[in-house]
């Protein structure tokens, strides 16, 4: 090979790790900016942003909506971030799917009749009311991870069980049928905020999750 041949590709390897890293403090400042420190984990962040930035579909990305099943259901965990302002917009309790577990979601699955949640990326679709009143459809975007979220019914909606008050009596929040259910109190704002084709990403530290997942590979 060619002393120039060689250089050129010295120069695109750098160019890359270069990029790399300039994309990584960036969203090291967006965290730091957004002050989610005592909230959202940079782990957690920057999957989320990581993947955001890979998705070829059209979707705002003025928005993100984070999910982070790696903590308790009687802590917040649901995060609606403005990316274009850096700040938080909600910060919430949120429920998983009854099979995924009892305080913490530790199963997932994208089958019809599961009962459980499923992780990774969503992109927000139309509003409707049903069953559960005023609610949102989502889209999943991962290929048998959760593609199926729309046949299977999982969406945003209210819910008396994602309060306090059920924490104070059960120890934790109640459980859904799979769909990210929210506190009755702030529901239909947060909808109404994200609807509409914005990301939500549902995060946990699932081994399954993490080694199947488009979206982030070799994104460390």
């Amino acid at each position: 090979m060619k002393l120039s041949s060689k250089l050129l590709i010295l120069v695109c390897i750098l160019s890359v790790c270069v990029n790399a890293q300039n994309q990584k403090t960036d969203i090291q400042r967006l965290w730091s900016d957004c002050k989610l420190q005592k909230l959202i984990s940079y782990e957690v962040f920057n999957t989320a942003i990581t993947g955001l930035n890979e998705i070829k579909k059209p979707v705002r990305k003025n928005i993100i909506t984070i999910i982070d099943f790696s903590k308790p259901s009687t802590e917040n965990r649901f995060f609606v971030v403005d990316i274009e302002s850096k700040r938080l917009l909600y910060s919430c309790l949120v429920a998983h799917g009854k099979n995924s577990g009892e305080n913490f979601a530790e199963s997932f699955s994208n089958s019809p009749e599961s009962l459980m949640s499923s992780l990774g990326f969503y992109i927000t679709a139309e509003t409707y009311t049903g069953t559960h009143g005023y609610s949102l459809r989502v889209d999943g975007l991962e290929k048998g991870i959760n593609d199926n979220a729309r046949k299977r019914e999982i969406v945003i909606h209210g819910a008396d069980y994602v309060s306090n008050d059920y924490i104070k009596k059960y120890g934790r929040i109640g459980r859904s049928w799979g769909c990210p259910a929210l506190p009755l109190a702030l529901y239909k704002d947060i909808i109404d905020k994200i609807r509409g084709g914005t990301c939500m990403f549902i995060y946990s530290t699932d081994i399954t999750y993490n080694k199947n997942t488009v979206f982030l590979k070799d994104k460390s």
